[in-house]
Order: C-alpha cells, then sequence, then structure tokens
C-alpha cells in the first residue's frame, strides 16, 4: 500500500496597513534609501499597529488560507504557528488562533525556530497527514518583528518587517504534492543572530535593557557568508531527494531576507533570474512569515500550474537551514 502524499490545499497571507518607506527610515536613523536599496533590495515594510499583537496578523492570513481551501475551522486536526514573536510565553500563539478561529477539533502548539519556521513547520504537517494521523493541518509563519528591533540601530531597524502567512496542508495522491525536505542545524553559530534577553539564560532586568539586550543582535556579515554557502547545499540536497535536477524547478522560493543573498544563492544552482520569485522590496525581512507571503503572492499572481516544481529554501536564527520540493497540485 502507498502511502498518501500532502500538498498545500489553501493558502493566505496578511500584511499590516502601516508602510515605513526607506525615506521614513532616513529621518529616523542615520542611512540612506541608496543604500537600503543596494544592500538589501527593500523598499519599503510593513509594521504592526499598536494594538496588533503577533495572533491578530495570524487570524486573518489563518482565515484567508482556509476560505482558499474551502475548509472550515471545524475541519482541521492540527493548528501549527511558527514564531519567535508569540504573543506571550505561553499559552502558545497558535491555542491562541485556534480557540479565535472555532477548530474546536484541532490540537495546537508553536514551532519556535525563526526564519526556517514555515518550512520546519510544513515538514511536521504533512508527515501528519502522510502518516494518516491528520487530515487538515493549518500552518501559520506570522512575526511582529517590529516589537524586538532596536529602531536606533541602523544594522538592523532597516531590515524587518511584520506579517503573516498561511498554509493549509491537506491529502494527496501517493508521489504527488510534498516530495522532499531537507532539514539542517548549526548550532555552533547560533550566537550570530540572536535576542539575547528574555529567557532562562539571561531574564529579563533593569541591567538587560539598559543594555537593550532584548532587542534582537545579528552579525550581518556572518549571517550573509552562512546564507550564501548554505542555501545552495541544502537545496540540491532537496532536490537530490525529490528525484530531480536543478533544471527541473518552475520556481524557485527563498526566505527574503536580502536580494544579494538570493541572487547568490541562485547563480550557484544555475536557475534562472525568471525562475527565482523575490517580493522583499515589498516587505523586507519578516522572518518565518516571508515564504508563505511570497508563495501567496505568486499564487494569487496566477504564476502557479499544477504540474510544476516549487523549490522553497529558508535559512535563519539556529543557525538553521530549510528546503523543500513540492509539486503544485491544486
Amino acid at each position: 500500500m502507498m502511502v498518501r502524499g500532502a500538498k498545500l490545499a489553501g493558502l493566505g497571507s496578511y500584511v499590516p496597513d502601516r508602510v515605513l518607506t526607506n525615506a521614513d527610515l532616513e529621518k529616523m536613523v542615520d542611512t540612506t534609501d541608496e543604500w537600503i536599496v543596494s544592500h538589501t533590495g527593500m523598499k519599503e515594510r510593513h509594521i504592526a499597529a499598536p494594538e496588533q499583537a503577533t495572533s491578530d496578523l495570524a487570524l486573518m492570513a489563518a482565515q484567508r488560507a482556509l476560505d482558499d481551501a474551502q475548509l472550515s475551522a471545524e475541519d482541521l486536526d492540527l493548528v501549527i504557528c511558527a514564531t519567535v514573536t508569540p504573543d506571550h510565553m505561553f499559552p502558545s500563539t497558535s491555542s491562541i488562533l485556534q480557540g479565535r478561529i472555532g477548530a474546536t477539533r484541532a490540537g495546537a502548539f508553536d514551532l519556535l525556530i525563526g526564519c526556517t519556521g514555515f518550512l520546519y513547520a510544513l515538514s511536521v504537517a504533512s508527515g501528519y497527514v502522510m502518516a494518516g494521523l491528520c487530515n487538515h493541518v493549518l500552518v501559520v509563519a506570522a512575526e511582529t518583528l517590529s516589537r524586538i528591533v532596536n529602531w536606533e540601530d541602523r544594522a538592523t531597524c532597516v531590515l524587518f518587517g511584520d506579517g503573516a502567512g498561511a498554509a493549509v496542508v491537506s491529502p494527496a495522491k501517493p508521489g504527488h504534492g510534498f516530495l522532499s525536505f531537507s532539514l539542517w542545524s548549526d548550532g555552533l553559530n547560533s550566537h550570530y543572530l540572536t535576542l539575547p534577553a528574555g529567557g532562562s539564560r539571561r531574564p529579563v532586568s533593569l541591567q538587560e535593557l539598559e543594555q537593550k539586550a532584548h532587542f534582537l543582535y545579528m552579525e550581518g556579515h556572518e549571517v550573509f557568508k552562512l546564507a550564501v554557502r548554505g542555501c545552495p547545499e541544502v537545496a540540491e540536497a532537496a532536490i537530490k531527494q525529490a528525484g530531480l535536477t536543478n533544471r527541473d524547478i518552475d520556481w524557485a522560493i527563498m526566505h527574503q531576507a536580502n536580494k544579494r543573498i538570493i541572487d547568490a544563492a541562485a547563480k550557484r544552482l544555475g536557475l534562472p533570474e525568471s525562475h527565482v520569485f523575490c517580493n522583499v522590496e515589498r516587505y523586507g525581512n519578516t522572518s518565518a512569515a516571508s515564504i508563505p507571503l511570497a508563495l501567496d503572492d505568486l499564487y494569487r499572481a496566477g504564476e502557479l500550474r499544477n504540474g510544476q516544481h516549487l523549490l522553497l529554501v529558508a535559512f535563519g536564527a539556529g543557525f538553521s537551514l530549510a528546503g523543500s520540493v513540492l509539486e503544485w497540485t491544486k
């Protein structure tokens, strides 16, 4: 008996209304539009309103994904939320979301991984579906990174935005849908991208607040090098696992952290620019939400066709890497 497959049955996304442009940032820190565009490819990003938490963004994306899948929340068996900016340390943001959408039959848990969170969550969801343990799993990646960014640090505050993307993972015919997942981690390099204070190692205190250790910290040059080297490697592992070659990839969607990283990784993979989707100029780096935001943009633009092969690649805190190949079938 062949194991059933798992596919993306529905997609949805949401970004807050407020747009922060490079021109706005020029008034806040010592930077320029030219520098930001040339070094990152970013032109604007969306920022959550003061009253909006991560679950609020997740709720909007989740409802749109359910509508796209033509399912109700009561059809869900499991809700997974990938985020590093949860509403609270506990309860989980997924539990809050599960209650708000009315998924009365569903379990719920969070994955706190970072920028690779959406792909890690998809791997778990597809595994549950392929094993027959679930029929419909909602995966939401949502971030309010504006709450953990030091807006006085010009090296990081220009990079990040808020947003959410969601997907419903449902059964597919054997051999269709998700074809591979390649998940890697290099914990020895975890110190290059971190939120120093707020956990059990360094609880928040007046001293930590004075040192601004409750804000995101990143050594950008080191992260850049790790990403440019690691993304092609994890991508090729996922492609090989799927039984395909690089020439079989119709669309590559990479973590939208930096246009230069995307271009360098695509060049190493030998992928033509026309096959690599990028929307970093509109949203900035939204961490775990970046790939589902890009995937939903590509889908809503009518660019996806049944039978196409999609390559998803992410990198981020940990230092973690993830790659996945799927056959688009919807």
